[in-house]
């Protein structure tokens, strides 16, 4: 009797789980047709990236001719992007990317990162695009957990070490987190 509840609590979570949860984080969508909204959820599920790891929910907002931007947990599409199909996709994970800026990362761990982009700044004036860690860290890290040629944003040179050192600053912060939430129960 314990056997079949458990296997249909399981089946009931599993159920109930929306598609875009599965690997490509926490996001719902505002505007869009399906086929574009397919086209977000296909860009994020081909990156081996944890688009999981930004904290909260993230909305992402479809829409024709604005320009695609981010803010923390809000992206901006443009529709007519999406309608290139997997030619969007760099920049659906480019924009994702900037999400993950804003939640995950810390000051410290972007003066950690700054050294492998070489840019000027973090943040900056919008004529200092390119040169820019943010806009460099939000290509690298499209790029190195989706190597194509489809994807605009590379390729990278150092993708392996951007990959690194990405890796080992989110395994810390997950230690520095798991550490603070025993010593607070503790």
């Amino acid at each position: 009797m314990r056997l079949r509840l458990a296997f249909l609590l399981v089946a009931l979570v599993l159920g109930c789980a929306p598609a875009a949860h599965a690997a490509g984080g926490r996001y719902s969508f505002d505007g869009g047709t399906r086929a574009e909204q397919a086209q977000v959820t296909a860009a994020l599920d081909a990156s081996s990236f944890d688009w999981g790891i930004v904290p909260g929910h993230v909305v992402v907002h479809i829409a024709s001719n604005i320009v695609s931007s981010a803010a923390p947990n809000e992206i901006w599409l443009d529709a007519r992007l999406l309608d290139a199909g997997r030619f969007s996709w760099g920049v659906v994970q480019h924009e994702y990317a900037h999400v993950v800026d804003f939640g995950v990362l810390t000051d410290a761990m972007r003066a950690q990162l700054a050294p492998l982009l070489g840019g000027t700044s973090w943040w900056g004036a919008a004529a200092d695009h390119d040169r820019l860690d943010s806009e460099r860290f939000a290509d690298l890290l499209a790029y190195a957990y989706w190597p194509s040629e489809a994807n605009i944003a590379g390729p990278a040179r150092d993708a392996g070490s951007f990959r690194s050192a990405l890796s080992s600053l989110l395994h810390m912060r997950t230690l520095q987190r798991v550490s603070a939430h025993t010593a607070a129960r503790g």
